[in-house]
């Protein structure tokens, strides 16, 4: 049996980011995926976002910038 693919997630912004961040991790643990709660621990991580308040964008590109260990060799 092959190991099931694993994801983190970080959900920023306002209350319509979170709604969607949760229907986002439904349907990724529907197709099979594992959430996991590192960013080491993860085979991808998704950053969900809101895009019209200025520090959750700032907050996004920060956690997108942060170099996971795989990366970072």
């Amino acid at each position: 049996m092959s190991k099931a693919p694993t994801v983190g997630f970080v959900s920023l912004g306002c209350p319509k980011a979170t709604v969607d961040s949760e229907r986002i991790l439904t349907q990724l643990r529907m197709e099979g995926y594992q959430v996991v709660p590192t960013y080491q621990d993860a085979d991808v991580v998704v950053v969900n976002t809101c895009g019209f308040i200025d520090s959750a964008k700032a907050e996004s590109l920060d956690a997108i910038a942060r170099p996971s260990p795989r990366t970072a060799r």
